[in-house]
């Protein structure tokens, strides 16, 4: 086991990752910007480095001040959390090439599932099912591309080869759109990820989004750990996640849960990752995987007593992996709530001052934040401020205990998305389960 780890990330996320290392009795490093000086988890770390000014290109995008903050500090293994650098094969590169364990897939890993092209063929050589589209990237021939959309099926969707997070998306529904929203796609995605390959799939009309969770060895061992339903989103952002995901079969669960931990072990795959699908009809269809910790996998955590953080940790440290897939049972249900500062139903960012903070408890109750009362909340990063997660013997009960726990919850001082979460929880579609992707938007549409 390491002595020491960096964690290279800030709010929640570098709390959870602090609560992990000292409960494995490993001394931790907290890297921060001038504008989280005064975070818990600073204030908690054994050791801390300002690295520098609150613009995220200056601290916690700066390859440099983190390796060199590790160097200085004498730690052995670098965390990235998600977000920021956590899904950046450059710097797992630089990471490992300046002597550090990089927590996390191997670079080639986090490369070969960054490129969408390449990560959707590495699926279907791994008998993971697919969108059906474009092999590989789209040519340049104008009537070649118009061939491939005739063939899949109007309408279609344009994405971006190193897009993520909802960026680099185009939905056609005519032939006479095709050859311009390809166009302004690939300028778009050279513009943004550095990559102007774009590639075409069939768009689904009416999706739920269904993701399986994995930890992998980095050699012949791969187990799953259920599957989260993350369908309640807005502009393809998440809102709330639940597990396991309702009115899905078992049968089909464990099918999809198999393959994808097949694909880990055929590429080598280690540490944790989620495979992220499509589903409509009963059919499972793979759009991305993520190649770090999710900010939903409290839920999978609370259905499996796997912890998951830890997990990261032992398989970088090449402790031997001794999870088996007889080993994972699940029990209960439970439902995140993520809490963002902003107005419920505007979704204008709303930093500042928090004067009164009182967060919800008892059994099947948990909260993970970085908030406390009188912290600042910067308006320089995700206005993400705590998870809210309950969990029960039933889906039921972990939704009546979710309201309960947001009745309690008290912020003051700054707008958040608490209101829409309690309208959400005694939504009628919400509560029988199952909504799709485009139910939430829907639902806000008509909102007077």
């Amino acid at each position: 086991m390491f002595e020491k780890i960096l964690i290279a990330n800030r709010g929640e996320i570098a709390l959870r990752i602090q609560r992990a290392c000292r409960e494995l009795g490993v001394k931790n490093v907290v890297v921060h910007s001038e504008a989280d000086r005064d975070a818990k988890y600073v204030r908690l770390a054994d050791e801390s480095v300002c690295i520098g000014p609150a613009a995220s290109k200056d601290s916690y995008l700066s390859m440099p001040a983190i390796i060199a903050a590790a160097e200085v500090t004498d730690a052995e293994a670098i965390h990235p959390g998600y977000g920021f650098l956590s899904e950046n094969a450059d710097f797992a590169d630089r990471v490992e090439k300046s002597g550090f364990v990089f927590i996390g897939p191997r670079p080639d890993s986090i490369r070969l599932m960054g490129d969408k092209v390449s990560a959707k063929q590495s699926m279907i050589e791994a008998g993971v099912p697919v969108v059906p589209g474009s092999e590989g990237a789209l040519p340049d021939d104008p009537e070649e591309i118009v061939r491939v959309a005739r063939q899949v099926g109007y309408p279609v969707i344009i994405k971006a080869a190193g897009g993520g997070g909802g960026r680099g998306m185009r939905v056609v529904h005519t032939e006479a759109a095709l050859i311009n929203a390809v166009t302004t796609t690939k300028a778009e995605a050279g513009s943004a990820f550095n990559n102007p390959e774009v590639y075409l799939e069939k768009f689904l009309e009416n999706p739920r989004h269904v993701e399986i969770q994995v930890l992998a060895d980095g050699g012949k061992h791969a187990v799953w750990l259920g599957e989260r339903d993350c369908s309640m989103q807005r502009r393809h952002q998440k809102v709330i996640e639940e597990a396991p995901a309702p009115g899905i079969s078992r049968r089909l669960i464990e099918k999809i849960g198999e393959r994808c931990a097949e694909a880990c072990r055929k590429m080598g795959y280690r540490g944790a990752g989620t495979f992220e699908f499509l589903y409509e009809n009963e059919e499972f269809y793979f759009i991305e995987m993520n190649t770090r910790i999710q900010v939903e996998h409290p839920v999978t955590e609370l259905i499996t007593g796997v912890d998951l953080v830890q997990q990261q940790i032992r398989i970088a440290a090449g402790e031997p992996f001794t999870l088996r897939q007889r080993d994972i049972e699940f029990k209960g249900h439970a439902i995140e709530c993520r809490i963002n500062a902003e107005d419920p139903f505007k979704f204008v960012p709303s930093p500042g001052r928090i004067t009164n903070w009182h967060t919800p408890g008892g059994p099947g109750v948990r909260i993970d934040s970085h908030v406390f009362n009188g912290y600042f909340v910067p308006p320089h990063y995700d206005s993400m401020i705590a998870k809210v997660i309950t969990y029960g013997d039933t889906r039921d009960q972990a939704i009546a205990r979710m309201r309960i726990a947001l009745s309690e919850m008290v912020v003051e001082g700054i707008s958040t998305n608490i209101a829409l979460h309690r309208e959400l929880l005694a939504d009628a579609r919400f509560v029988v389960g199952g909504t799709s992707i485009h139910y939430l938007e829907h639902k806000l549409a008509e909102r007077p």
